[in-house]
């Protein structure tokens, strides 16, 4: 699965003030830690920018390809801005994003084809994001996949985004986002890519959490079909979960639990109790997880103390 590096972004304390004194070698610093951690892209979020954000894509853009040649996403609502750093770019890069909105839908896609650049499309539109995976998919195959396909973008280089949301208050979001993500991959041949920014499932939670349930909502996304995250690579737990899953690794009892999560979810079925050691505090975090992730189970911040 593609990681692409989210840590770059300028809501960032330290990526704010680096922007802002064009401190490149803190940005370089950022950016090569990142790489060094298995990311695959770094995304690039400077933010609306409306006034100077050619400068900063400009600036930034060439700070990071100083130090690492990994394809870039370029993440602002400046199409100015994320023009400028197309022409710079020295790999394929990712817009990040376009929608369904029709002034976003017809800027983003347009230079996503000019510059043959990949491109990441939410699944919304000017009324916001629908409740239901139907709603999602609707969105892709009526507004986004037509139009990609007009301009000539192949699905390989069209990754849809289902729009992942937080299971604080809005976890009867986490099944749907995961149904649209299996959906996406029977809209054409060959189909779509799918992206999701994954750290949004634990926004609002406890730092102390947010791994966990990343980690876990990663493994059945992963079954569902997902191809690439918008994620944290300096999180070893979440390398780890996406290593064990991608080699089936089953040589440890939370191996085969998350194997078998995996199994289930593309069978489209869910875990068992009796799939779970229950002796085994790991397996029972991730079995508790799961059932917040289910909209089995209302989320609290204490869920694992429960």
């Amino acid at each position: 699965m593609l990681i692409i590096g989210e840590n770059i972004h300028i809501i960032s304390p330290r990526v704010k003030k680096a922007v802002a004194d064009r401190d490149a070698e803190a940005i370089q610093g950022m950016a090569s830690l990142q790489v060094e951690h298995g990311a695959d892209m770094l995304d690039l979020n400077i933010g609306p920018q409306k006034r100077r954000g050619v400068e900063i894509m400009d600036w930034i853009v060439d700070a990071v390809q100083e130090v690492t040649d990994v394809p870039l996403s370029l993440d602002t609502t400046n199409m100015a801005a994320i023009e400028t750093g197309l022409k710079k770019v020295t790999r394929q890069a990712m817009i990040n994003s376009t929608s369904a909105d029709p002034e976003r839908l017809n800027t983003g896609l347009p230079l996503a084809a000019k510059y043959n650049a990949k491109i990441i499309a939410l699944t919304m539109g000017k009324s916001g994001i629908p409740t239901t995976a139907e709603g999602r998919v609707e969105i892709a195959m009526e507004v986004l996949i037509p139009k990609a396909m007009e301009l000539g973008i192949p699905m390989e280089d069209l990754y849809l985004d289902p729009l992942v949301m937080t299971v604080n208050g809005t976890q009867e979001h986490a099944p749907e986002t995961l149904n649209a993500v299996r959906f996406f991959k029977q809209l054409t041949d060959p189909p779509p890519m799918s992206v999701v920014g994954l750290s949004n499932v634990s926004n609002s939670v406890p730092h102390e959490n947010r791994s966990l349930i990343n980690r876990t909502y990663v493994v059945m996304l992963m079954a569902a079909g997902l191809d690439a995250a918008i994620a944290d690579p300096l999180d070893g737990k979440l390398s780890e979960y996406i290593r064990i899953v991608e080699e089936r690794d089953t040589s440890t009892g939370l191996g085969n639990l998350l194997v078998t999560l995996y199994d289930k979810t593309a069978a489209m079925e869910e875990l068992e109790p009796s799939d779970v050691d229950m002796s085994d505090a790991e397996q029972v975090d991730v079995w508790k997880t799961a059932q917040i992730l289910y909209n089995k189970v209302i989320y609290a911040h204490s869920y694992l103390r429960m």
